[in-house]
């Protein structure tokens, strides 16, 4: 247990059956009245972000949450495939608990948040950037650059990007995976 003045960003803990992680906090100390804490909570199932007000002292019940980091192998019936590259276990993950799925590539890593009382699977993250080829998008028609112009653009996972106009088949670019936005060209 832990009370309202442990808390911190990242600490993950138990509200009404469900986990959550702590996004912000702020200590208030009013004039009159007693204090409180305003927390922003992301249920670690869902991603939803809740905002709740604690009177000061409070108990919360924590929870460990472990980060690992595990290599994407391949997809079956049962989900994705990973692989934790120095134990070498294999789990499965499913694909609705995995933030930017669409990005995944065979041999990427990620990083899963793991509940260490029963090693139970909550979410699992790309990295922030990832670097993948276009296999296809249109050509540029010449005098098209009047504003910020963007076309479609398919990469080598299969998702649709909207990438700028000067962008061709075959370049690699770099796309933010939590929002499936162009970054810019790769300098690899």
């Amino acid at each position: 247990m832990i009370t309202t003045a442990d808390f911190k960003n990242g600490v993950c803990i138990e509200l009404d059956s469900q986990l959550y992680e702590i996004v912000e906090f702020l200590h208030v100390k009013p004039g009159k009245g007693p204090a409180f804490v305003r927390t922003k909570l992301r249920n670690l199932r869902d991603g939803r972000v809740l905002d709740k007000t604690w009177t000061s002292g409070v108990k919360v019940k924590d929870v460990r949450i472990e980060r690992r980091p595990y290599q994407y192998l391949y997809k079956d019936e049962m989900g994705l495939v990973f692989m934790h590259p120095e134990s070498f276990e294999q789990i499965t993950i499913p694909e609705e608990a995995i933030v930017g799925v669409q990005f995944l590539k065979e041999g990427d890593m990620v990083e899963a948040m793991i509940n260490a009382e029963n090693e139970e699977i909550l979410t699992c993250e790309l990295p922030a950037h990832v670097t993948l080829e276009v296999t296809y998008t249109e050509p540029a028609v010449k005098g098209n650059t009047a504003t910020n112009a963007s076309k479609s653009a398919t990469v080598e996972t299969g998702a649709e990007v909207m990438v700028p106009l000067f962008i061709t088949t075959g370049e690699r670019i770099e796309i933010d995976t939590r929002d499936g936005s162009y970054v810019g060209r790769s300098k690899e």
